[in-house]
């Protein structure tokens, strides 16, 4: 079921990196988030996506928003991953794919005749009251993060 603009976003609590919690719901009333799962650490595309967020993170932090990725890794491939490419933005570990089945980003795909149950890049608009004002799905990943940033100087601007 995909989630759309005006619906809760799911709360979730999930390990980062260096294996500590992150619950999204320390950031209600605090920070906005933009909330991406991509399909595998290392891969091209997923690289590309992260490294693109990380350098544009700061201008993200100004704009009084959190930037996470998410996918089903697990905190050790996470930790090489962020470690290899100077990543700087909170990666976490959905290992069992609860979250990505909670946004809706777990899709049945067709590869090589044989269907298979695939992460759909994703990214999640959710200001800081906990409401999804953006849900884009099977998202390009070149030019993405710089996209994303329009969206939410829109959202400061609105919350001014």
């Amino acid at each position: 079921m995909l989630l759309a603009p005006g619906q809760p976003a799911p709360q979730f609590s999930l390990p980062d990196a260096d294996m500590e919690q992150f619950d999204s719901a320390s950031l209600l009333g605090k920070q906005h988030l933009v909330l991406f799962f991509y399909p595998k650490d290392g891969t091209p595309y997923c690289t590309l996506e992260a490294i693109d967020f990380s350098d544009h993170e700061s201008d993200f932090n100004r704009l009084g928003c959190t930037v996470i990725g998410i996918s089903r890794d697990d905190c050790l491939a996470h930790a090489e991953f962020r470690d290899k490419h100077g990543l700087s933005i909170r990666l976490l570990s959905d290992v069992d794919g609860e979250v990505c089945r909670q946004y809706g980003v777990m899709h049945y795909r067709e590869h090589d005749g044989h269907k298979r149950l695939c992460l759909v890049r994703s990214t999640f608009v959710i200001d800081k009251r906990g409401i999804i004002r953006h849900a884009l799905y099977d998202v390009t990943p070149k030019g993405h993060a710089a996209e994303v940033l329009q969206l939410v100087k829109q959202l400061a601007k609105e919350a001014k």
